[in-house]
């Protein structure tokens, strides 16, 4: 009777595994489910809640450089030309170029998308029910399919064993295989109603601040003003330049600087 062992074994697994998953997304539909009135987003807070810290870093550069106070060369360098900043994240992104006036392009960004007007932009965001928590609450619904993967692989595994192991006297194998069927079957339906139920949570936004951030996306192809532009490269990242300098500026940015 030693399959009757591996059985408990896999529901145990498959029981724990999917448990977790189904918390998990308890907890993330709860994060900001509650109907936001009269909120509008600023193009920081869209940028925060569609791409994250980097992103906002990422939209501070293109506003500056569309206002010639900032030069993105082709090479991959930022130039400063008007040291004015006009609020406290393009005060960071100037202080991460630093006394110099000039430096590359991949380094600004991840000192911008690391300081504290960054943070506190979030943390508000969060305080308004419109981003999640932190980046483990973030990953949580993740792991946990991951978990069920691995707990529908351990199940079959075990499934295996019992099958090899000698068969108890007037105990199918079919029957045997069955029974582990069960638990299997637990851990497939609950990754196929995962895909279905929980993929569209994003990583940053909330279900409110998907909400709001529908109607930037909506406003943000309908001009072709600087407003509408930047619009779309906070919601859409940097492949919505359309500039070949410009583009080719950021092209550089996760490369190591030469020595």
């Amino acid at each position: 009777m030693f399959w009757v062992l591996l059985l408990l074994l896999a529901w145990a697994v498959a029981g724990t595994a999917c448990t977790r998953l189904c918390l998990a997304a308890v907890r993330a539909a709860a994060v900001g489910t509650d109907p936001v009135r009269g909120r509008g987003l600023t193009l920081y807070e869209a940028a925060f809640l569609s791409g994250g810290p980097a992103r906002v870093a990422d939209l501070t550069l293109v506003s500056m450089a569309r206002q010639q106070r900032l030069l993105l060369a082709h090479t991959g360098w930022a130039t400063v030309v008007d040291p004015r900043a006009r609020d406290e994240i393009e005060r960071s992104v100037i202080g991460a170029i630093g006394p110099e006036g000039q430096s590359r392009i991949a380094p600004v960004r991840s000192a911008a998308a690391d300081t504290d007007a960054v943070r506190s932009l979030g943390e508000g965001l969060v305080r308004a029910g419109l981003a999640v928590p932190d980046a483990a609450a973030r990953t949580t619904v993740a792991a946990g399919v991951r978990q069920v993967r691995a707990a529908a692989l351990a199940v079959t595994g075990l499934a295996v064993a019992a099958l090899t192991l000698p068969a108890p006297a007037g105990m199918p194998r079919d029957l045997i295989a069955v029974w582990f069927a069960l638990p299997l079957t637990l851990t497939l339906s609950c990754l196929g109603i995962a895909r279905v139920e929980v993929h569209p949570y994003a990583r940053w936004a909330s279900p409110a601040g998907q909400r709001l951030l529908g109607g930037v996306r909506r406003r943000a192809g309908r001009a072709a003003d600087d407003h509408s532009f930047l619009a779309s490269v906070a919601v859409r990242g940097i492949r919505a330049i359309g500039e070949p300098e410009l583009r080719a500026a950021f092209a550089h940015r996760d490369q190591l600087p030469r020595e």
